[in-house]
């Protein structure tokens, strides 16, 4: 396993348009490995303040880190591998469920009962090396049954022995610029131009298939561009490559290229931080010459250059954002972005059919 953190401090995330968040998702927090056992930690969700942690039987937890009682951060005061104490008066609670176990000022005539009281806490699952974090539509209501929720997002795998990696990018704008950034087809001659990827000249007609999945659209199996050098690098297994692309709400772009019994898979999600700020995680998994040294050195090494260059242009892209301006979004290369806006709108209104009726034709030159 390999990592890479691009951060950028360029701009204000503040300063920066806000939107509209889905609720009632799964969402990656944080790497898991940051988690050591009674250890906690902080982060920043959709704009909700987390407290993470890893109990001495190795759990994980997310709470709210507000106390209930008089909403100082729980995250000021302690945590001994078990119960989380607020600084404030003391009291414990227990963080994967967040009931109250004990309030230090009741005495013996005082009826409150403290484990009727309950501080934030949202399911948390450790999933592909990551803490992922369930955040409820406000006014849900605590979660008694976690197996009626959707299942944590995951990598396909498609064998058992398999290298991993994962970089993560921090992102100055809002989640909308991030996700329709990240499925833009167009962008890659003019911000990926590299030796080891392709060039501006490389630039030529393309003719792609999509078809409707529930929750978001594919990219239908096709041979990947010939014009970018990892993909020839497969062409060493005589095998027909292939390779599909879904995206689907409320951030996750999957990505899996077969090569006979080689693969490569990964999930891209573009998480908000706050309605303005957004960060990007990919993970990735492969048996692609599982057994040639140093190969997920340079693929992360690679692969960090080639996030740095999409963070890069988003900066860039953010100072224009400040003054708000109009989007122009064109057919067919656009056509992505535009069926992201209808999905997210048809899940946040509750109204409205998928904007892919049947399978769709797209052209584009890139």
């Amino acid at each position: 396993m390999l990592r890479m953190k691009l951060r950028n401090d360029k701009l204000e995330p503040g300063t920066q348009p806000a939107t509209e968040l889905i609720f009632g998702e799964w969402y990656p927090a944080l790497r898991a490995d940051t988690l050591a056992r009674g250890k906690s930690t902080t982060a920043l969700l959709l704009g909700v303040p987390l407290l993470l942690g890893r109990k001495n039987d190795g759990s994980i937890f997310a709470m709210r880190d507000l106390c209930p009682h008089r909403g100082i951060p729980l995250s000021a005061g302690w945590f001994d591998g078990e119960t989380v104490q607020c600084r404030y008066h003391g009291w414990k609670f227990e963080p994967c469920g967040g009931q109250c176990t004990e309030i230090p000022s009741l005495t013996q005539i005082d009826t409150l009962e403290p484990s009727k009281i309950y501080a934030g806490a949202y399911p948390c699952r450790e999933v592909d090396g990551y803490a992922w974090v369930y955040l409820p539509e406000a006014g849900a209501g605590r979660i008694s049954d976690e197996t009626k929720l959707p299942p944590v997002p995951e990598i396909p795998k498609f064998s058992s022995k398999f290298r991993s990696a994962h970089i993560t990018a921090d992102l100055p704008c809002n989640v909308d610029h991030g996700i329709i950034g990240l499925m833009d087809p167009a962008h890659g001659p003019f911000v990926h131009q590299a030796w080891w990827w392709r060039s501006s000249a490389s630039i030529h007609e393309k003719t792609k298939h999509f078809e409707p999945v529930p929750d978001g659209f594919r990219m239908s199996s096709h041979a990947p561009s010939k014009n970018s050098a990892p993909y020839k690098l497969l062409g060493v297994y005589g095998q027909d490559v292939t390779t599909t692309i879904d995206f689907t709400l409320p951030n996750r772009r999957y990505e899996v290229i077969r090569a006979g019994e080689k693969w490569f898979a990964s999930l891209t999600t573009v998480t908000p931080v706050t309605p303005s700020s957004c960060r990007i995680d990919v993970m990735a998994c492969w048996n692609i010459f599982y057994n040639v040294p140093l190969v997920p050195t340079i693929a992360s090494y690679f692969g960090a250059k080639f996030v740095r260059q999409d963070q890069e242009t988003m900066v860039q892209q953010a100072e224009g954002l400040r003054y708000r301006p109009a989007m122009m979004l064109i057919d067919d290369a656009d056509k992505p972005a535009k069926w992201y806006f209808a999905l997210k709108q048809r899940r946040l209104t509750g109204k409205g059919e998928h904007p892919l009726q049947g399978p769709v034709e797209l052209h584009w030159r890139s």
